[in-house]
């Protein structure tokens, strides 16, 4: 099967470096800048009694920081894998949210607005990203740090390390639900 005159230009795209350099650049450039405009760590500017953050040093610290990441070829392999999980769990996500809508009349409120549904999702998606970067970084034997945890749980499971592990995360979810504070709901006769 010959290979597409797009195909070709990918290729092209991927030789040049747009893949592995570019576009990593841009990203952590991206969210850097982001981060810094949004928190004005580096300070603020006041022009007519408005406050703008240092686009300036935001700019400037954000490409350093961009640069920086993509020198480091093990950080890039790590953001490319992380990013094309990610879109995955995105699609996989948008396909689940599609097939909870084939079920509701486009008037009715769906379960994932509030409450317990949509804090479950939100749970589950963060285990995932988690679960998905954990995948993404390897360590200098090449072994992906989940792997190395899972391997490290398997063959340690009878030890007091893994028990005192799952004794410590069990202690530490009990807490958290006997100190999460309930609100209470209003009802209709209150506040009127």
């Amino acid at each position: 099967m010959a290979d597409s005159v797009f195909r070709g230009a990918l290729v092209f795209l991927e030789e040049i470096g747009i893949y592995d350099v570019v576009l990593p650049f841009l990203l952590v450039f991206a969210i850097v800048f982001a981060i810094l405009e949004k928190t004005k760590i580096l300070g603020v500017d006041v022009i007519e009694g408005v406050e703008y953050p240092k686009k300036s040093i935001n700019a400037v610290i954000a490409f350093v920081i961009g640069f920086l990441v993509i020198i480091s070829t093990r950080l890039v392999g790590a953001i490319n894998e992380a990013m094309a999980n990610i879109v995955l769990l995105l699609l996989v996500s948008v396909s689940f949210l599609l097939m909870i809508g084939t079920f509701f009349h486009y008037e009715e409120k769906t379960f994932l607005e509030k409450g317990g549904w949509r804090t479950f999702f939100m749970v589950i998606m963060f285990i995932a990203i988690v679960l998905i970067f954990l995948q993404a970084i390897k360590t200098d034997s090449g072994v992906s740090w989940l792997e190395a945890f899972w391997n490290f749980l398997a063959n340690n499971w009878a030890t007091s390390y893994t028990a005192s592990i799952i004794l410590l995360v069990v202690v530490i979810v009990v807490i958290l639900f006997i100190t999460y504070e309930r609100k209470p709901s209003k009802g209709k006769g209150e506040g009127e």
